[in-house]
């Protein structure tokens, strides 16, 4: 594997600090910093993403590995890594609409139609309408293909009806792409159908689902008769399960991006450095130490593990499994890297936001319960370990 970049790299390395340096601190005027941005989907910081999403739209910088043809930059893989290390290293806030960018985009430009191509693509690049995932049902959560919301063709119509779970972002969402079963009668992973939806239509009720930390990201969604035009059919009658595994493929890589990860972990290098303990400070606990070192090397080992998929992608060889392997390290090192800080602050990392003395205006207590979510988004720790195992190790199946 070559480190080098090449000189174009370095150019759209150069290009994009020098817009960085000269937007970002213009943003921060009216949006200071807040943990609340390296949330998912924080209601907190939503006007603030939004708003940068907007300067990085006006700016060319939003979409950047769609092709040309699609509002896009064209770039490259390395491009791509190079973009979200120089965001994150400058202090910048994700934007809004990462589920339209980085999965349903891509899914539009794969398997969608012309005409559905210029309607929904233009509006995920500017936000102007924010997308969801309807795919998980409180009966098929990791066994997707189980699902039970169904579809009936009446005219020009789908009259859909069931019930979504997990649906991140849903109470700020403008469109859906819902899975469905339009046939009954066939395999399950054969009878499935994909549609766009527009979260406004007539029989469509969301309920936010309070989760540990308090807040609000995820939602119920019900579908009681709900009229779909069949123009908003994506890919083929009953061929949904080809665009379910284009939308998770992305999903799952897009869970396992290092950056905001490596962010944290230096963050608790940090912490270390100057929390007291015993009379020095508490990276000089040799046991703490030995966490820290095996946290650090881990997230080391995950970009790497980044870098070996991208290199196989620029060889031109076809994607693995490789998207359920970084998910799988990825939420491993998040889990550790949270519970160092709880190890570092004792007692005081039980202190919420807002509380007094809490260490960091108490990120660390909300990143200890924040941590869990990993083990189940984008696919359960259990469904993507049964991937490895019979993809790569070649395991028989359970």
């Amino acid at each position: 594997m070559d480190f080098a970049y090449s000189e174009r790299e370095e150019g759209f390395r150069r290009e994009l600090r020098g817009w960085l340096a000269r937007n970002l601190p213009e943003h921060r005027k009216q949006f200071p910093p807040s943990d609340d941005e390296l949330t998912f989907h924080p209601d907190k910081s939503f006007d603030a993403s939004l708003a940068w999403h907007k300067r990085l739209h006006a700016g060319g910088w939003v979409g950047i590995h769609w092709p040309k043809e699609f509002g896009g930059r064209g770039a490259s893989l390395l491009e791509q890594m190079i973009f979200a290390e120089e965001m994150i290293g400058a202090g910048g806030p994700p934007g809004v609409n990462m589920i339209g960018l980085t999965m349903v985009g891509p899914a539009v430009i794969r398997h969608g139609t012309e005409e559905q191509k210029a309607r929904w693509l233009p509006p995920i690049l500017s936000a102007d309408e924010i997308w969801c995932q309807g795919f998980s049902e409180p009966g098929a959560g990791s066994d997707l293909a189980n699902l039970s919301t169904h579809a009936v063709l009446e005219g020009n119509h789908f009259v859909v009806s069931g019930q979504k779970v997990w649906t991140s972002n849903a109470h700020r969402s403008h469109s859906c792409i819902l899975l469905v079963r339009t046939d009954p009668q066939a395999p399950k992973h054969k009878g499935i159908s994909c549609l766009l939806v527009d979260m406004k239509s007539p029989g469509m009720t969301v309920r936010p689902l309070v989760q540990i930390t308090g807040d609000a990201e995820f939602n119920e969604v019900f579908f009681d008769q709900v009229r779909v035009p069949k123009a908003n059919l994506l890919g083929a009658l009953n061929g949904g399960w080809d665009v379910a595994i284009t939308v998770l493929m992305h999903e799952r890589m897009a869970i396992g991006n290092t950056v905001i990860l490596h962010q944290y972990i230096n963050r608790v290098l940090e912490l270390a450095r100057r929390w007291p303990r015993d009379g020095g400070v508490a990276s000089a606990d040799p046991v703490l130490r030995q966490a820290l070192a095996q946290v650090y090397i881990e997230g080391r080992a995950l970009r790497l593990t980044g870098l070996r998929y991208i290199t196989r992608q620029l060889r031109g060889e076809a994607p693995g499994p490789e998207g359920s392997v970084l998910k799988l390290a990825f939420t491993d090192t998040y889990k550790k890297m949270a519970e160092a800080a709880t190890q570092i602050l004792g007692p005081a990392h039980q202190l919420w936001r807002g509380a007094p003395g809490a260490a960091d205006g108490g990120r660390w207590a909300f990143q200890a319960l924040f941590a869990l979510r990993f083990g189940i988004a984008g696919g359960t720790t259990e469904i993507q370990k049964n991937i490895v195992g019979e993809r790569i190790l070649g395991l028989p199946k359970g």
